[in-house]
């Protein structure tokens, strides 16, 4: 008679642990992202927790290893758990561990294998039917039940079968034109809805490549399929959102070009979905730096300056995320980032978003001194009396400080509006605590130049 034991219910516990969590992510999304969300969410979130406790619980009592009770042959344990493998893979140094413990280690960024410190050349994962075989043959003379391999899970969720049309799909991107459609639009998808299918594409560096391969072999030829070009720079960007993903992604030799292209051409979704996945992927600083030498801000500041309403939020984020870095902002400035910023801002279109980037890039000295040639004192004034938000007169005042710091002449201006308004001193008191802070600056300056003036 078998034995029973953890082994037999671990697959049925990891897969009911993998359904929960979904349902978790899902649950706090709704909460997260939904203003108007119901108090049913927040308890339907609470009992889900407590179910994965639960289970971790009751996991962490049945937790004895098969090999303290049965010893196992060396050569059919995990080199990274020490315990017998239930679904050996081979990576491609052509070293065999058990799939959970290498998946684990290949999820913490490694790229070299764990036994022989060898590069990989990718991190895609083969069964190995052998040693699964001789595995299943010495646990039936001991007794033991394994679990079938197919019905494993991982912790990403993917499954065998998950793999293998992955890897037809990016096959198809090669083949006739219909072929690369069809194949683009179910990546799409596929990576929008499902999280493991965007964790797939970091398992190989070819596989970023393949995706692309239309584009760029398109682009020689015929032209590039409008339909195309969108559903291949949407997954792009649905890649981009995995973290693990980030630097993969940027890294790609042909990913910001392409990425550039789409900002000049196709639909205006390809464009705004292009800007939108320069913005993910600049969430890391090298991915900063990255994106910037490559001269991505200029095609971002000519989509900026044509104000399509569906792409100008996704534009003005990327731009920002990319200009807190110093050499960024001075790239973003010779590529006319001011004039173009500031000419929106005066027509009100997307104030808070561009007011926050005039903030970061008055660090910049031509940048301040741009502001001033192009009339940035009068319209930021303008803001800091009308607007009814905080946060964008704080942005006002503090660069209205550099610019008088840096050009004397329009102190006139700002002694004028003082005079006729008292905006400043209005700001001074009932403003933010930066917004006071840089406003008194002003007027203790402005105090100053008046007696000054008076001594003289």
């Amino acid at each position: 008679m078998a034995k029973t034991g953890i082994v037999d219910s671990d697959s049925t516990v990891m897969a009911k642990t993998i359904e929960l969590k979904r349902e978790l992510d899902k649950l706090v999304r709704l909460i997260v992202d939904d203003e108007d969300y119901r108090t049913e969410t927040i308890d339907q979130a609470k009992e889900t927790l407590c179910a994965l406790k639960q289970l971790k619980m009751k996991k962490r009592s049945s937790s004895v290893k098969l090999h303290e009770t049965v010893p196992c042959p060396e050569e059919f344990k995990c080199p990274l758990s020490k315990e017998l493998m239930r679904d050996p893979v081979v990576l491609s140094s052509g070293q065999t561990f058990d799939r959970p413990y290498i998946q684990r280690w290949l999820k913490a960024g490694n790229r070299t294998c764990p036994r022989t410190q060898q590069v990989l050349s990718h991190t895609i994962l083969t069964p190995n039917y052998l040693i699964r075989e001789m595995i299943s043959q010495w646990c039936k003379s001991q007794g033991i039940e394994l679990p079938n391999p197919v019905q494993y899970v991982n912790e990403e969720g993917i499954t065998e079968a998950d793999r293998y049309h992955f890897l037809s799909l990016l096959e198809k991107m090669s083949g006739s034109s219909s072929e690369q459609k069809d194949a683009a639009k179910e990546l799409r998808l596929l990576t929008k809805r499902m999280p493991s299918f965007r964790a797939l594409f970091g398992e190989s560096v070819d596989a970023i490549p393949q995706l692309l391969s239309p584009l760029s072999e398109n682009k020689s030829k015929s032209g590039i399929n409008p339909s195309l070009q969108e559903d291949v720079i949407t997954t792009l960007l649905n890649l981009s959102i995995h973290d693990n993903n980030k630097k993969l992604v940027a890294e790609t030799p042909m990913v910001i070009p392409v990425l550039m292209d789409a900002l000049r051409s196709g639909t205006i979704e390809t464009r705004s979905n292009a800007a939108a996945a320069l913005f993910t992927l600049s969430a890391l600083d090298s991915n900063k730096e990255l994106i910037g030498k490559s001269g991505a801000l200029k095609p971002l500041m000519e989509l900026l300056e044509e104000g399509h309403p569906l792409a100008m939020k996704d534009v003005a984020s990327a731009v920002f995320n990319l200009c807190i870095i110093h050499e960024n902002k001075s790239r973003a400035v010779r590529d006319g980032a001011v004039r173009v910023i500031l000419k929106k801002i005066m027509d009100g279109v997307h104030v808070d978003e561009l007011l926050a980037i005039l903030a970061v890039l008055s660090t910049n000295h031509r940048a301040v001194e741009e502001m001033g040639d192009l009339g940035a004192v009068s319209c930021l004034l303008r803001i800091i009396r009308e607007s009814t938000c905080e946060r964008n007169k704080e942005n006002c005042i503090a660069i209205l400080h550099t610019i008088c710091l840096n050009d004397r002449t329009k102190w006139k201006a700002m002694r004028e509006e003082e005079n006729t308004y008292g905006t400043i001193s209005r700001l001074a008191q009932d403003g933010t605590a930066r917004a006071k802070r840089k406003a008194t600056g002003i007027l203790e300056r402005l105090r100053r130049v008046v007696n000054l003036t008076h001594t003289a």
